[in-house]
């Protein structure tokens, strides 16, 4: 069993402890993973491969489930469920496939890998998942990450970004959010928006590390209320001053933070509505939104999306991606709410 170990790894269930749960793909009722194990194989050994059966099971079963089904395939095929996978698929609808072998934070944390492992930096999606995830969820990348590279993922990211774009991922990656209390503590609150204010739109410069330890140490809800009152202060709202302060990937981080802050799920909305309807679909992007959080707010990002653009995600995926991708990005989505 040394291959689907390596490749599921332990179960990692504690995704965003403190977050409410929304994901559109729940456990199966009367699940059965051998009978799962044998439809899946007789599906990979049809002539041409039975896509539309992998699809229908694995989209339907969690991650916990999944891991069931390869133990099972494995038992029964005598051999790998990820390889024989690898093999009978391609393109788009293996990268999916393949994701959804993996819990959430080993997605995380393999997207992370792949973002900075070799030649250049793939800064979008390493801003994507530092900047978007919960202090729960990074802890668990972490600890992930580590027993999959063997590598510290502090150094990963030291080494392949600098300056203060550095500081900020590291200062995210160090873990040291506040856990959001019960009491409204409102001088903090008002400390915190003046000396926001204060490192950047009041002085010319910014002084960036005031900034850094403000969004990285405070509790979101009390951050959300920080900016509230930041208001008061500027006469900029905080995203306009992220823009007028810093530049390049330093303000894009800012910014994805400031986002998620207000509102994650819309702020995943927006990203899937432009890599969506940009000039031919971005499908790496759709690809990382819904297998990342299929199992953890997908729903209401789906709730977000119609809200702000008007028309279901589902709708959006007929219209801009085809075959046996659009298949299983509907079937993670699940029915239109």
């Amino acid at each position: 069993m040394a291959m689907v170990s390596e490749f599921l790894g332990q179960l990692c269930l504690n995704v965003g402890a403190n977050e409410p749960k929304h994901p559109t793909v729940v456990p199966a009722t009367d699940f059965n993973p051998d009978t799962d194990a044998a439809r899946i194989e007789t599906a990979i050994k049809t002539k041409g491969v039975d896509e539309q059966t992998i699809i229908d099971i694995l989209t339907k079963r969690t991650y916990s489930q999944r891991r069931d089904i390869a133990f099972a395939y494995e038992r029964r095929a005598k051999k790998d469920l990820i390889s024989a996978l690898k093999g009978a698929l391609s393109g788009s609808l293996e990268a999916v496939i393949l994701g959804l072998m993996m819990s959430t934070s080993q997605y995380d944390a393999s997207l992370i890998r792949g973002s900075i492992k070799g030649a250049g930096t793939d800064e979008e999606t390493l801003i994507e998942i530092l900047c978007s995830r919960s202090n729960e969820e990074l802890v668990d990348i972490k600890k992930v990450y580590k027993e999959l590279f063997k590598k510290d993922l502090e150094k990963d990211v030291a080494g392949d970004t600098s300056g203060n774009f550095a500081k900020l991922l590291l200062a995210l990656v160090e873990t040291n959010r506040a856990a959001p209390i019960a009491v409204v503590d409102y001088e903090k609150i008002d400390l915190d928006a003046r000396a926001l204010y204060e490192a950047g739109v009041k002085i010319k410069g910014t002084d960036v590390p005031t900034w850094i330890s403000i969004m990285s140490e405070r509790s979101v809800p009390h951050l959300q209320k920080v900016f509230q009152r930041y208001k008061s202060y500027s006469p900029y709202d905080m995203q306009e001053s992220i823009v007028k302060e810093v530049k390049g990937d330093l303000q894009k981080s800012f910014l994805v933070l400031v986002e998620c802050f207000e509102n994650k799920q819309l702020y995943f909305a927006k990203r899937l509505n432009e890599a969506m309807k940009s000039k031919g679909a971005k499908e790496k992007i759709v690809t990382r939104i819904i297998v990342s959080r299929c199992e953890v707010d997908l729903k209401k990002i789906c709730s977000e999306y119609k809200t702000s653009t008007g028309e279901s995600l589902q709708k959006t995926i007929l219209e801009h991606t085809k075959g046996d991708y659009q298949k299983v990005l509907l079937g993670l989505c699940g029915p239109q709410q």
